[in-house]
This record gives structure tokens, C-alpha cells and sequence, in this order.
């Protein structure tokens, strides 16, 4: 069966001018158009004639501008609309819709052009941010579809205040040039832009067009050469169409920060040589689980910058899950307490199969520490997460998995119902939200749908492994997993095929119309468990037992064989072929061995029919389970290496330059699907939590989302993939794709001195106390000796706290002794001190503080220059930003700032985060070149569009200050 099925994610729509939003149609009928020209009456010449408006948005023409007064307090985009109908679109054709708007305040609207009824599929799907000076967008599509009636929408809803949208120069026409969609892949060396380890394989892979060896050198942080050779040409590799060679430094064993490659005259990106930060990324991966969780208040305090109000508990305008019924025509009338779980993606969903798989993967990084000889139980213990429940002597990693069990145990049909024991399949709301949306403000209706077979069995599944790691720590609640388990079990053998079907508005299908895998992972779990003879006969009984089920793909939420079959092998029982079973993993981890050593980018992915499926990181991060647990296993440490190796490609040794997990490399995706970590469509909202795994290259086009559609046809496998908000079909964010990424990070973690040394319980010594230097308005730099370690995990790396009358709060993490700290108000006080970290999660004792009070407005001292270039073409263009420290002092943090003064728009941008605020573009340093000493200069590109003229910006700023 297919590891995945499509997940179905539709852009919610606008509403035609006939629907039950009782549109206000505006008078008049259609003028003669050009006839390329879609758009009737897009200079409102002729009043309001051929436009529409929703009836909370009342519009007229003033000087010459359709404006629309917006009516506040609505939540969904589509709340307030202006439009046009009936415009003509051609299959195949290019179009360039072009206007000019303004609001009353800075705010973001949506431009669409899309189906006129359900599921409103969109062509183009903009997000022009508008301020009080008009702007003029242009925006380029291609029509997938031929029809006469496609609807041209602004939806303007969303907004807490009331506001006035003015609209102008409407034009729709076609004839334009294509999109293309050129992303920029950095340097042609990629490699791990995190870091290696110092006793692991240590590859990079070289696009060039040569076709012979070429010399390559690595370099540490001072450029001293340390290790040269000669690179191995592999010819083209399919998976992306390029011309590559490889490239092995493994012999290199030393240690240290800052590391470049050269090859064919180009340098990758900086990476470390060290073990350290897979601790950090255990601990990230398995952070994003308390942010995604439905029916509590994530605490600020607890997760800065990820504080919300508590979603679906009831309060308005929120329906709640606390009483949610069953959905309309579904054959069951009862409500039931659903509230709790974790959200699935980036919707406001929950799914039983997802979160089966889910919840298992997360309580495996704890099980693993029970029967795995290098596991580290000390680093997932009490205290080790961000988490509210602490000092409870239980285990992080399994409070965090008990908040998904107590939804999945929820979501059981009750006792005297039809299909009684069984488990329904999944609960969300009755129509797509739009975004961005934060969870406390999601007005649908929410149902429950039908219980199905597989999500039955996962429910009997993970409710067994919960009864077996909760039984130390609370033995009433084993119980009760284990009671709903056995239940489950047979009501699923009472009703052995009922699908969940391959439809679904509001939330993804989910559909799976082969059990067998399910029922074999749940035979698997409840005899590992019970040990009782039935559930031994159902594993020794199914097909899946003997069968190969490590395909080339890999497996998912909807092939679960593999994990029953792993658990059987690695977790104590007493199943008399065992031994074959410990066998048929090992032959599956050597199948992705192969795989990873062939594939010169070290990929252990290899689908035999070479197409990348919709969160294909996942697929590939579960080859690499599979190949810890055959290490695990056997002690082999070709598996270890095969797993360390496969790392490389999530974290930047691809195709793309592109490392797929938040906050993890020099290019790392930051814009996942998501309505509450919107940072691109608000900036007042964060970008999604580091440590969050995007989901990846996707090449099966039928799944393909309109940004996908718009900007990815006929790339090769590894280049289908855009880091935008709106491309579900390869960025988004699942619970059950930062679950392999836990579970590796965890695995790679215990490998290493960041992993902790069981026999390590030697804290550091305290750092010694910072010292304030170049102390600006909003910042300074902090400086202290260094710690030492004497514990035998090495030094990790600090902690560096602000001191508060109410205590003190972690505001950062550093590796090395120093820290600059930033967004300081001006003439404030300030008190910081640092704690040392070592390998083994010891922690020093805080070092003596530092007070420092930052300098009034405008001070510091910093001067700067800036060069700006760009490169023109029609519509568009290539900028270029060079920022030169020309003072005496550091300048610690830069952040760069301009206006574009003639509508220009920011699309993406490279060597900086970029962003674009109404005419305000900003761009802020990177990890690795935040800070430009004097004399030095740091450049940064971006692409942008344009219309009319494409000047020079009037005025820079960094920090503030204006440059030169």
C-alpha cells in the first residue's frame, strides 16, 4: 500500500456574489473591455460598475478609487470582500494582475483569483501588505483551467479595528511571461550546516559541471587549511538532475566551531565539528509538542514567544471541544469530551492515526532508554523539557506523550452505543479556516467524525505501549490505557472494515482502506504488554509478520507494520521467532545502509518509482529509525554512522542548500503551514518553534498545493519544495514528522557527548562573571570565562539569563563565551548572569551578575555605510545590500532598514531575515554574521517585484542609526 495518502488541505475560498454571505452586488452593467483586458472597469471610471462587495463592507467610488469601509472584529479573511466576477481564464496561459491600494492602517490582505463556489480552488494567492500611501502590486500566474467564471477577490477580514481599503488601476490580462521560480541554493558545496561529528562520517556533496576530480580543502574558523584531498565525481543524480561529486573528510577529527569546505572555487556554508547540538535538537524537537497542544494556555513564560490563550475550551468565539457532537448524518447522537491532544499540523484538527503514530514515536524515545545500552534516560527525565509539569517524577518525554493519549483514550465510542469500543476517527471543524487564525479564535463548528478500523487499532495499539511505560510512574492510568487497548482490539475484530472515506472538509481525510498493517502493530504492542496467547497468535497469524515491510519508501501513518515490527525486536518478550524478527529489521537497516552509501548526497531514501511524497522528510527520518534500532540491536556502528550521515541531508546536504528544521543551519526553512506560527503573513506572530521539521520535498503533483502549482512544475524530486507559508504540499509542520525527528535526534544525542554520560554527575564549574561591552541603545555584547569541565561529557555550552525583581528568565543559549543580547529598551538597567551546561545535562552554578545601564536613544556610537545594487528585469529584479562598519566599535546584532518608495514588494530573500512591513523592508543578521566588526562589511541579496520604476531606497538605518 502507499506510505501516504494525500493529505487534503484546500485554501479556504471567498464566496460568489449569489451565496448566503448576501453580497451587496453594485450597480451597473459591464463596459466594453480591451480584449486581453479580464477586468471590468478596473479604473472605477464608470462608478462602481461590475464590482461586489460583502454587505459588512459597504464601498463607493471617492477621487476616482473604489473605497470600502471594513468592519472590525471579524476572524477569516473572507469576512469582508470586494470582487469581480466572471472573469475568463484559459488553461495553460499566463496572466499579470496589477493594482494599487491603500489602507488606513498597515495591514495584510489576500488577493485572489480563484474558483467562484466550494472548494474555491485558487490560481493566484497573494498577501499584499498595505499602509496609508497607495502601492501598486503586480503578480504573475498560470492558469491550471479553463473556465468563464472565475471570481477576482480582496478579502479583507481579520482585523481587530475598523479600517478603509481604497482600490485602483485594476488589470487582468494575459500574455505575460511565465513564473519562474529560481531558487536561490547558496554555495555548490553542501554540506551539514549544523555540524559533524568528530568521530563520525563526515561527507558533502559538490554540484559542478566537471567530470573529473577536483581538489577540495577544509578550513576552521581562522581559514588555516587542516585537511585537503581530492573529490570523487558520481556523475548526474537523478533525484535532482545535477551534475555532482562527493566529498569525504572523514579522516578529520578535530574539534571546534566556524569550519568551511572549498571545491571548484566555491566555499559552503560554516558548520561545527562537534556533538553538542543534537542535545540542543533533541530537546527542540520534542519542545514543539507543548506549543501544539489544544485545551491549555501555553505559558510565555514557559516557551517565550509561543504564548497563547488556551484553544477550543469553550470561550468565545470558540465552539470548544468539551461537548462536541457527532457530525450531521453520521448515524450517532451522542457528545463527547474530546478536549486536550495535540493539534495535528497547522490546522486546528486532531486525528486519531496521526496521532497514533505519533504518540507511539514520542513515548519510543523514552522506551528506548529501558532496553538501549547507550541510551540516556538522565537526559529525558523529570525537568529535562519546557514543560508545565515538572517535579513530578515522571519522565518529560511522557508527560508531554500522556496529553495525546488522554485525547486518543477520549475519542473511544462509550459503552451501549452502536460500534461501542471503537475509536473515531477524527474531530475538526466543518469548513477550512483560513490564515493566520490562533486556535482561541476559531469560530467553526467542530464534529466528530465517524469511528473507522484504523483508527480503532491505533488506539489499541498505542493505548498497549502506554500501559508498559506508564505502569513505574502511575499505575491506575496503565491501566486504563491498557483496559481501552483491549477493547479497542475487539471491536475492531467485531468491525473489521470500516474506512474513514478519501474525502474531507475542515480537516484532512486521513483514509486508509488497509487494515492489516494496523492490525498487526496492535497484536504487536498488546502481546509485548500482556504476553497473553491471543495477541501472540494474531502477530504469528498475520501476513505483515513475515512479510518485508521496510520498503524503499519507508513508512508513515499509513504503514505501520514496521514500528509493531521493531518493538517486537528491540523491547523484551518472549515471541518464539524473535530471533528472525531481530533479523528481518537488521536486513531492513542494511537495505538503507545501501541506500545512504550509493546516493551521493547521502540520502537514505530511494522510493523505487523515484517520486519524493508529500512529507518525504519524514519517510526519510524513518529509514534512519530503523537503522538506530538495528545498532541498537547489533552495536554495529555502520548503522550509528548510517543514521549521522542521513542527518546530513535534513540539515542542509541537499539539492536545495536547504537544512528543513527550524532554526538549525544558515538556511533553514522558517515559514512552515501554519495558522498560529504565521510570522510571514503577521508579523506580530512567530515563525515556528526551532527544532520544528518542514515536511519536504514533494514531487507527486496531483497532491500540489496553487504555490506549489504556481512555482514548482516539472522540477526534479529534491528541488520540489518552497519555503512559503501557503505550500502545504511541502512545508508544512505535522506532529507526526517531528516524531522520527525526536527519535533520531535523541538516538544521534546518546551517541556523542551531547548524548551524557550516564557516569557523568559532575556539573562544570560556574563561568565567570560577564562583563557588559558595546552597550547601545537596544543591546550589548556579554563576555565572560570560560567554564570548565571536569566531568568527562565536555563543556555543552551556557545559559545566559536576565535577572528580574521576580527572578530570572533564560533569554538565550550559546556555545561559546559570549552572548549578545538585543530589543533592550534605551536608558534601562539591566541584570544578567550565565550557567554553564555540560554534555551530560549537569548544570553549573550560576556565575555573579553584570549590571549595565543601555545608552538613551540614539546612542552608541555606531556608524555604518551601505551599498545598494540591484539587477533589473521586467516585472522583477535582484537586490543587493552591503552593509560596511565604518566606526571604531562592533556593531552587534545589525538589523538593516529602508522603505521602498515606489510599491515595490519583497519576495524572498537570502544571508539575512528579511521582511517587508508596509513600505518598511528590514533584514537581520544571521548566527553566523550578526555581528560586522569595524572595518568589516557584510552583504545580503533579495529578490523583489516592481511596476512603474524601481528607485533607490532614500535612506538606511542599521540599529536605528542612519548610514552613509
Amino acid at each position: 500500500m502507499s506510505p501516504v495518502s494525500p493529505r487534503v488541505r484546500h485554501a479556504a475560498g471567498a464566496v460568489t456574489a449569489a451565496s448566503a454571505l448576501a453580497l451587496s452586488l453594485l450597480a451597473g452593467a459591464p463596459a466594453a473591455a480591451d480584449e486581453a483586458e479580464q477586468v471590468v472597469n478596473g479604473g472605477f471610471d464608470n462608478g462602481t460598475t461590475g464590482w461586489w462587495h460583502t454587505e459588512n463592507t459597504p464601498a463607493q467610488v471617492v477621487d476616482g478609487r473604489l473605497c470600502a469601509e471594513v468592519e472590525g472584529g471579524t476572524v477569516n479573511a473572507w469576512d469582508a470582500i470586494v470582487g469581480q466576477d466572471d472573469i475568463d481564464l484559459a488553461e495553460g496561459e499566463s496572466y499579470e494582475l496589477t493594482f494599487t491600494a491603500s489602507a488606513t492602517t498597515d495591514v495584510a490582505v489576500r488577493a485572489l483569483v480563484q474558483e467562484p463556489v466550494a472548494p474555491y480552488t485558487t490560481y493566484l494567492a497573494e498577501r499584499p501588505v498595505l499602509s496609508g500611501e497607495a502601492q501598486t502590486f503586480s503578480y504573475v500566474f498560470t492558469s491550471t483551467t479553463t473556465r468563464d467564471d472565475a471570481q477576482l477577490a480582496f478579502q479583507l477580514g481579520g482585523a481587530d479595528e475598523a479600517w478603509t481599503f481604497c482600490l485602483d488601476d485594476v488589470s487582468l490580462t494575459g500574455g505575460a511571461e511565465p513564473p519562474e521560480y529560481d531558487p536561490d541554493t547558496g554555495p555548490p558545496v553542501r554540506v551539514n550546516q549544523v555540524g559533524y561529528l568528530p568521530d563520525g562520517p563526515k561527507n558533502a556533496t559538490l554540484v559542478t559541471e566537471a567530470t573529473t576530480a577536483l581538489p577540495w580543502e577544509l578550513a576552521d574558523a581562522s581559514g588555516e587549511v587542516v585537511a585537503e584531498g581530492e573529490t570523487v565525481p558520481e556523475g548526474v543524480d537523478p533525484s535532482s538532475g545535477e551534475n555532482v561529486h562527493s566529498i569525504d573528510f572523514g579522516d578529520y577529527t578535530g574539534e571546534g566551531t566556524g569550519y568551511t569546505l572549498t571545491a571548484d572555487g566555491a566555499t559552503s556554508h560554516p558548520f561545527d565539528i562537534s556533538g553538542a547540538f543534537y542535545e540542543d535538537l533533541r530537546v527542540d524537537a520534542l519542545s514543539l509538542y507543548y506549543p501544539q497542544r489544544s485545551g491549555i494556555e501555553i505559558s510565555d513564560e514557559i516557551m517565550p514567544g509561543y504564548g497563547r490563550e488556551a484553544g477550543h475550551v469553550g470561550v468565545p468565539p470558540n465552539q470548544g471541544d468539551t461537548s462536541v457532537p457527532c457530525a450531521p448524518g453520521s448515524g450517532c447522537d451522542y457528545e463527547l469530551d474530546v478536549s486536550g491532544g495535540w493539534y495535528d499540523a497547522g490546522d486546528h484538527g486532531k486525528y486519531v492515526v496521526n496521532g497514533g503514530i505519533s504518540a507511539s514515536q514520542v513515548m519510543s524515545v523514552w522506551e528506548r532508554t529501558t532496553y538501549a545500552d547507550t541510551a540516556s534516560p538522565d537526559r529525558l527525565g523529570d525537568n529535562t523539557l519546557p514543560l508545565p509539569e515538572h517535579d513530578n517524577g515522571v519522565p518529560d518525554v511522557l508527560d508531554e506523550a500522556r496529553w495525546e493519549m488522554e485525547f486518543l483514550l477520549s475519542m473511544q465510542v462509550p459503552e451501549g452505543e452502536d460500534l461501542a469500543g471503537m475509536a473515531h476517527h477524527k474531530i475538526h471543524d466543518a469548513e477550512w479556516t483560513g490564515l493566520p487564525l490562533m486556535p482561541a479564535d476559531d469560530p467553526q463548528p467542530r464534529y466528530l467524525q465517524p469511528p473507522s478500523t484504523a483508527a480503532t487499532l491505533n488506539l489499541a495499539a498505542t493505548g498497549a505501549q502506554c500501559a508498559r511505560v506508564f505502569e513505574p510512574y502511575d499505575a491506575d492510568f496503565a491501566a486504563r490505557c491498557l483496559a481501552a487497548a483491549e477493547t479497542a482490539w475487539q471491536a475492531a475484530l467485531d468491525n473489521p472494515e470500516v474506512y474513514a472515506p478519501a474525502t474531507g472538509v475542515g480537516g484532512g481525510p486521513y483514509n486508509d482502506d488497509n487494515v492489516e498493517d494496523e492490525f498487526y502493530w496492535a497484536a504487536a504492542e498488546l502481546f509485548i504488554t500482556t504476553g497473553e496467547q491471543v495477541y501472540e497468535d494474531a502477530v504469528m497469524d498475520s501476513p505483515q509478520h513475515t512479510e518485508d515491510v521496510f520498503t524503499a519508501a519507508g513508512f508513515s501513518w499509513g504503514a505501520v507494520a514496521p514500528l509493531g515490527r521493531m518493538n517486537l525486536a528491540a523491547v523484551p518478550n518472549d515471541l518464539p521467532d524473535r530471533d528472525r524478527v531481530v533479523d528481518s529489521v537488521v536486513a531492513g537497516a542494511d537495505r538503507y545502509l545501501e541506500t545512504v552509501a550509493e546516493h551521493p548526497y547521502g540520502l537514505p531514501y530511494a522510493p523505487e518509482d523515484g517520486e519524493f511524497v508529500w512529507g518525504s522528510n519524514s519517510q526519510v527520518l524513518n529509514n534512519m529509525v530503523v537503522m538506530a534500532a538495528a545498532f541498537d540491536l547489533t552495536g554495529d556502528t555502520a548503522y550509528r554512522d548510517g543514521v549521522v550521515e542521513g542527518m546530513d541531508y535534513i540539515l542542509g546536504r541537499n539539492a536545495l542548500n536547504q537544512s528543513y528544521v527550524t532554526g538549525y543551519g544558515e538556511n533553514a526553512a522558517e515559514n512552515q503551514h501554519s495558522r498560529w506560527y504565521a510570522h510571514q503573513l503577521d508579523p506580530d506572530l512567530p515563525n515556528p518553534p526551532p527544532g520544528t521539521l518542514s515536511g519536504g520535498p514533494n514531487s507527486v503533483e496531483s497532491t500540489w498545493d496553487p504555490v506549489a502549482q504556481e512555482n514548482l512544475e516539472g522540477c526534479a524530486p529534491q528541488f520540489c519544495y518552497i519555503d512559503d507559508i501557503e505550500s502545504w504540499a511541502t512545508n508544512e509542520l505535522t506532529i507526526n514528522w517531528n516524531a522520527p525527528l525526536a527519535i533520531v535526534a535523541s538516538f544521534v544525542a546518546d551517541q556523542t557527548g551531547g548524548g551524557g554520560d550516564p557516569e557523568d554527575r559532575t556539573p562544570p564549574s560556574a563561568p565567570g562573571a560577564p562583563k557588559a561591552s558595546d552597550v547601545t541603545a537596544d543591546g550589548a555584547t556579554l563576555a565572560w570565562e570560560p567554564a570548565t569541565d571536569e566531568g568527562g561529557s565536555g563543556l555543552a555550552g551556557y545559559d545566559v539569563y536576565r535577572v528580574t525583581g521576580d527572578g530570572a528568565e533564560r533569554v538565550g543559549t550559546t556555545r561559546e563565551p559570549e552572548f549578545a543580547v538585543t530589543g533592550l529598551e534605551p536608558e534601562t538597567e539591566y541584570t544578567y548572569r550565565v550557567v554553564a551546561r555540560d554534555g551530560a545535562g549537569n548544570e553549573s552554578e550560576p556565575s555573579a551578575s553584570v549590571t549595565f545601564t543601555t545608552s538613551p536613544e540614539g546612542g552608541g556610537g555606531e556608524t555604518c555605510a551601505v551599498d545598494y545594487r540591484t539587477h533589473d528585469w521586467s516585472g522583477g529584479f535582484t537586490g543587493s545590500v552591503t552593509v560596511t562598519n565604518t566606526g571604531d566599535a562592533p556593531i552587534r546584532a545589525w538589523e538593516l532598514a529602508f522603505d521602498f518608495t515606489a510599491g515595490q514588494t519583497l519576495t524572498h530573500g537570502w544571508s539575512a531575515e528579511w521582511a517587508q512591513r508596509g513600505a518598511t523592508v528590514t533584514a537581520k543578521g544571521m548566527s553566523w554574521n550578526r555581528d560586522i566588526a569595524p572595518g568589516a562589511s557584510v552583504t545580503a541579496g533579495f529578490n523583489g517585484r516592481w511596476s512603474g520604476s524601481n528607485p533607490a531606497p532614500e535612506e538606511f538605518t542599521v540599529n536605528g542609526e542612519t548610514c552613509a
